[in-house]
């Protein structure tokens, strides 16, 4: 085997490649296809504040004009609070007028529904008269609930309640107590929680006196004791 192409320039060697004059020129190895490292980017210089001088007109200027903005936000704190309160006292108003104008209808009502049931006392039970006032009084007191009107439920022997009760005249009674309801006359309503009108009732004014019986006079009261002090507490006030 011949050596004479190794020293021969004409025949190109490994790792060379042959150009167009007949020059060679190194190829890339592996090693050569390693990225460059980057280098660390410069430090951002830090920001400067600029100071900006103002003459004393513009810093009195600037002082008013801040007061200013203070005093409007003031008055519109003020205002928004007004204006919220207003609108609470109109809410308020219309809910107490709305309230007023329904208890002046339903108390110009009431009449009537007293003289329903007037008619349903004196008309025979089982008729097709008491039977056609029943259902009208039915269907008035369910008219009159839906507004928010109660009936006071009042039963003979309940004890008489001035905030509910009106008593039209005391009877003597021997089944009954002192105070206690003996008869309705006129039935009692109440408008939510307001009470537009009171029952009126008969009270019981207790047992009459037995004849030849003196009543009872009222006992007085015993003396109380006074406080007993100790021997050696002298009075203040004692001379």
């Amino acid at each position: 085997m011949s050596h004479k192409n190794k020293h021969d320039p004409a025949v190109p060697t490994a790792g060379t490649k042959p150009e167009p004059n007949g020059e060679t020129t190194a190829t890339p190895t592996a090693d050569s296809t390693t990225p460059p490292t980057p280098e660390p980017a410069a430090p951002k210089p830090p920001p400067t504040t600029k100071i900006i001088k103002l003459t004393e007109a513009e810093h009195a200027q600037l002082k008013a004009e801040a007061a200013k903005a203070a005093e409007n936000w003031d008055k519109l704190l003020r205002s928004a609070a007004d204006f919220d309160n207003y609108r609470k006292r109109v809410t308020r108003e219309k809910e107490e007028t709305v309230r007023s104008a329904r208890e002046a209808i339903i108390t110009s009502l009431l009449p009537a529904l007293d003289n329903l049931e007037r008619a349903l006392d004196h008309s025979p039970a089982g008729t097709p008269l008491h039977e056609g006032l029943l259902q009208v009084q039915k269907q008035f007191e369910r008219a009159l609930a839906d507004f928010g009107l109660t009936e006071l439920i009042t039963k003979p022997g309940d004890i008489f309640n001035p905030s509910q009760h009106e008593a039209i005249s005391h009877v003597e009674s021997n089944d009954h107590p002192d105070g206690a309801i003996l008869q309705q006359i006129q039935s009692g309503y109440k408008l939510a929680d307001k009470l537009i009108r009171p029952a009126r009732v008969v009270v019981s004014k207790g047992k009459p006196p037995v004849e030849g019986e003196a009543p009872a006079e009222p006992q007085p009261a015993e003396p109380q004791p006074e406080d007993k002090k100790p021997s050696w507490f002298k009075s203040p006030f004692a001379k």
